[in-house]
């Protein structure tokens, strides 16, 4: 097993608990995004690197974009760079149907 997925799902269970970590990974709209986050791993396994990195990524893409918009609000206090990354998140945070985390189990 890849250490960064383990060490990613554990400290997710850490910081959130246990039960609302395994809610987040099976509900409904995020499990296409786990499926594709589980995959990528197995292919990075199956010795196919780039495609399984690709693969996670979309995933985390799919589980995680709905915190773009989140931390696009952050982003935007930075001097000088920070309203380019704000609007950047923000159009990735559309882009992935922009519910800014109305759903989340936390």
């Amino acid at each position: 097993m890849k250490p960064h997925f383990i060490l990613f799902v554990l400290g997710l269970a850490l910081i959130i608990g246990l039960p609302k970590t395994v809610l987040f990974f099976t509900r409904r709209p995020k499990l296409k995004g786990t499926a594709a986050f589980t995959g990528g791993v197995v292919l990075i396994l199956l010795r196919w690197p780039l495609v399984g990195f690709l693969v996670e990524l979309y995933g985390i893409f799919i589980l995680f974009g709905d915190f773009f918009a989140t931390m696009g609000s952050f982003a935007g206090n930075i001097p000088v760079i920070g309203p380019y990354l704000q609007m950047a998140l923000n159009r990735a945070s559309q882009a992935s149907g922009g519910q800014r985390n109305a759903e989340l189990p936390v």
